[in-house]
């Protein structure tokens, strides 16, 4: 374990599992995420490793014994038939016999209807009648002569959730974590390996738990296909139901006039649609009507009654263009069925989480670390729903007076989420409030700008705040840093040249981030780039500055593992793309050896000699033996010096090993870290 795993362990013990373990156990069994670490959670919720294969081999026998499988359920309902009585796993819907009176269960794998329920029951578990749980149930079997009987009988059922958990416990504990190690911690409950996530993304995947801990709380996420839109709704809690946005009528969602039967909305915390993209879908005006009093007032109409529910509201889908081709035809929501591009239906949206910055999941980006037991998780986020944190950025910061009521709603729900996932004990820094209110100020600029592109009869916004010195800040989205050009458009507008990189001089008192990026012009600046902006390479960073250079260095003591040295190959297709192919130019790397790897990190530089060789490239390399290089910069002897704060490291993970994704094969594919490059005219250079 490293050092967070065995914090993980020390502070939570008994309520976290080891991510992979979840892969390890399900085999062939068709169960949601939850259901198997509910069971990881009783047999392995440990740290001791000879205590975890004896719970895995149990949980793995518990499996094959009770969970049904559909091919298998003849020889399930033979089992008790003989046997008498039997435990099964599986899903269970109840409904109401109004002929008999009399409540009756219909098990989703065993295949077996009309098993009689008591009221009791239906009262501890009213989800039982929307939507189905999965329960651990004893059955039993008792033929009767009487034809109509039903011989199956439910003696016991227990819903597969937590039954009670230490909340003050949870906040306690919180407190011996920093932010970062935190948010570190919930990406592995979630699954996922958070060194492969910059702050940025793991922000953006902490949004999709919001609707588990906000009422009422209404996101869209719209990207391309395999990012995992909505695995955290089919797979994370029991208290939420996905269901497909082309499978759902009035009284499914809402209420039944005929019967009076309350929908989804009415018994779980979270109502997610998949698939909600696509033009051509058939949608029930009469739903989407319904949709818009419910996400703005909390509440629908069933004839003269009004009845009222918390239930979160999630869209997601799959976009089938990319951002800047949205941004220059259309808009944003794009995508959406005819009947839901709707300017007031969309409004009501408080957070638009930008699905395209999320990268497509691969195999290495699940975590083999330690994370709650996501059912413990969902308890927690689930008891936060009664408490409101909207209110803990006002000591420092005011919304700007532009900002109207429903803009306001929808920021204030989005940073009071934020901060019951991160901050539930409170204490939270003055600059970690403002990176939370400014993330969800730009959520919900996302939805507003494209909504005033819908519908030019909304007022323009000035989405801003000011702190308590009365310096005003102004929020942009990530896409409109990125493309202002087509950002800023108004659809039909007659095409122009597409702007420069806009630059800021050194003497300038504010360093803000580039925008429509480029290249830069020639001359001293300093650049900052937003954690996954794309559209920068080496190319356009440094290859005007490294033209006419016949010699250049670059210091980096981070010249070591396979993707740094990548990295250098790649800074080294630069230089050959911009000198003359008569001129040759000598660069000269200053880095550390590995201290684990030196030979094979020699190997990549010999090789990449041989390489140069042939192509007008004289590399030479030497380790710096003092250990004391830290700063990162280019040298050239046309008087440039360009400091780097990261390094060559600038862009996020990527599959390194698939030769056919466009951002393995050009940088500008690729999403960025955040960095900082500047650019120093020095005559003094150790040439």
């Amino acid at each position: 374990m490293n050092t967070l795993d065995q914090k993980i362990n020390t502070h939570f013990s008994g309520l976290v599992v080891r991510k992979d373990l979840v892969k390890t156990v399900k085999g062939n069994a068709i169960v949601p995420t939850y259901v198997l670490e509910y069971l990881l959670g009783q047999y392995c919720a440990t740290s001791d490793e000879a205590s975890i294969q004896t719970g895995i081999e149990t949980v793995k026998e518990i499996l094959r014994k009770h969970y049904v499988h559909r091919n298998e359920a003849g020889l399930v309902r033979s089992n008790i038939k003989e046997k008498g009585r039997y435990k099964v796993i599986d899903k269970i819907s109840v409904a109401l016999n109004d002929k008999t009176d009399a409540y009756e269960a219909e098990f989703s794998n065993l295949g077996i209807k009309k098993v009689l329920v008591d009221s009791g029951t239906i009262k501890t578990h009213p989800k039982l009648l929307v939507g189905g749980v999965w329960c651990i149930a004893d059955i039993e079997y008792e033929f009767k002569e009487d034809k109509n009987a039903i011989p199956w009988i439910m003696s016991t059922l227990k819903p597969i959730q937590l039954s009670h958990f230490d909340f003050k416990g949870y906040v306690e504990a919180r407190k011996q974590f920093t932010t970062d190690e935190w948010i570190d911690l919930l990406i592995q409950s979630i699954g996922f390996n958070p060194e492969l996530f910059g702050k940025r993304s793991k922000l953006t995947q902490l949004i999709r738990l919001i609707p588990y801990c906000e009422r009422n709380y209404n996101l869209i996420e719209l990207g391309p296909k395999g990012t995992g839109k909505s695995h955290i709704y089919s797979e994370f809690s029991p208290h939420g139901i996905l269901i497909s946005g082309g499978e759902v009528t009035v009284p499914k969602l809402f209420v039944s006039n005929s019967s009076g039967k309350i929908g989804l909305v009415g018994y779980w915390d979270v109502v997610a649609f998949d698939e909600f993209a696509g033009k051509q879908k058939r949608v029930d005006k009469a739903l989407v009507d319904i949709m818009k009093n419910y996400m703005a007032n909390k509440s629908f109409s069933r004839g003269v009654e009004t009845l009222g529910a918390e239930a979160s509201m999630v869209f997601v889908g799959n976009t089938q263009h990319t951002v800047p081709y949205m941004l220059k035809h259309s808009n944003l929501f794009d995508e959406l069925p005819e009947k839901f591009y709707d300017s007031a239906f969309l409004d009501r949206i408080h957070f638009y989480a930008p699905g395209w910055e999320i990268d497509i999941i691969r195999g290495e980006m699940f975590s083999s670390g330690y994370g709650f037991v996501v059912d413990y998780l969902a308890e927690i986020l689930r008891s936060m729903r009664n408490h409101d944190y909207s209110d803990r950025y006002k000591e420092h910061f005011t919304l700007s007076s532009d900002i109207s009521t429903r803009d306001r709603d929808g920021i204030n729900k989005t940073f009071s989420g934020l901060m019951k996932i991160l901050f539930p004990q409170g204490g939270s820094s003055k600059d970690e409030i403002e990176e939370m209110l400014t993330f969800a100020i730009e959520g919900r600029k996302r939805v507003k700008d494209q909504v005033m592109r819908i519908d030019t009869t909304y007022p323009t916004v000035h989405f801003a705040y000011t702190d308590a010195f009365g310096q005003s800040r102004t929020v942009k989205t990530l896409e409109e840093e990125t493309y202002p050009h087509y950002y800023n458009k108004t659809i039909g507008e007659p095409e122009g040249v597409t702007p420069k990189a806009e630059s800021i001089e050194l003497d300038f008192p504010e360093v803000k981030v580039n925008q429509a990026f480029a290249g830069p012009t020639v001359k001293e600046q300093h650049l900052t780039f937003q954690e996954n902006q794309r559209g920068v390479s080496y190319d356009t960073l440094f290859g005007h500055y490294l033209s006419g250079a016949s010699r250049i260095a670059l210091t980096d003591p981070y010249i070591r593992l396979f993707y740094q040295v990548r990295n250098f190959m790649e800074l080294l297709e630069t230089v050959l793309k911009y000198k003359p192919i008569e001129d040759e130019v000598a660069v000269h790397l200053i880095t550390t050896e590995d201290e684990f790897k030196g030979e094979q990190q020699k190997e990549n530089f010999e090789k990449i000699k041989e390489s140069c060789d042939s192509a007008g490239i004289a590399f030479t390399w030497e380790f710096d033996k003092t250990g004391t290089i830290h700063a990162r910069h280019i040298e050239t002897d046309n008087g440039w010096k360009i400091l780097l704060d990261r390094g060559l490291d600038i862009f996020q993970n990527y599959e390194m090993n698939d030769t056919f994704t466009f951002n393995n094969r050009l940088q500008q594919y690729r999403p960025c870290k955040a960095f900082e490059v500047t650019y120093l005219k020095d005559k003094k250079v150790f040439f």
